[in-house]
C-alpha cells in the first residue's frame, strides 16, 4: 500500500482546514480593531443589564421545543425508508404506514390537548 492512495484524503483535510481557518485569519488581519470602553464592557449593547438573567421560562416553551424535536426526528426516519422503498417490499411499506398512523394519532392527541396552542 503506497502513500499515493492517501493524497486525496490529505488534500481534503487541508482544504477543510483552510476553509475554516482562512476567513478567521483574514477577518482578524483586515478587520478594524478599534476597541473602546463600551466595546470592551460585558454588555456590548450600550446600556447596563436589567433584570435577572436567570428568569423562568414558561413550561409551554419547553413543551413545544420537545414536541418539535420529537416530530422532527420521527420524520427523519422516513428518509432511509424512502430510499430503500423498492428493496423492502410490502411488509416494509405497511410497517411504516403503521408508524405514520401512530405518529398522526400522537399529533392529533397533542393538538386536542392544546399543547400546540401558544397564548
Amino acid at each position: 500500500m503506497s502513500l499515493d492512495q492517501y493524497l486525496p484524503i490529505f488534500l481534503f483535510i487541508l482544504v477543510g482546514i483552510g476553509v475554516g481557518v482562512a476567513p478567521q485569519v483574514l477577518g482578524y488581519i483586515l478587520g478594524p480593531n478599534l476597541p473602546d470602553s463600551a466595546k470592551n464592557s460585558p454588555y456590548e449593547c450600550g446600556f447596563e443589564a436589567f433584570g435577572d438573567a436567570r428568569m423562568k421560562f414558561d413550561v409551554r416553551y419547553y413543551l413545544v421545543a420537545i414536541l418539535f424535536i420529537l416530530f422532527d426526528l420521527e420524520i427523519a426516519f422516513l428518509f432511509p425508508w424512502a430510499v430503500a422503498l423498492k428493496d423492502i417490499g410490502a411488509l416494509g411499506f405497511w410497517s411504516v404506514m403503521v408508524f405514520l398512523a401512530i405518529l398522526v394519532v400522537g399529533f392529533i392527541y397533542e393538538w386536542k390537548k392544546g399543547a400546540l396552542d401558544w397564548e
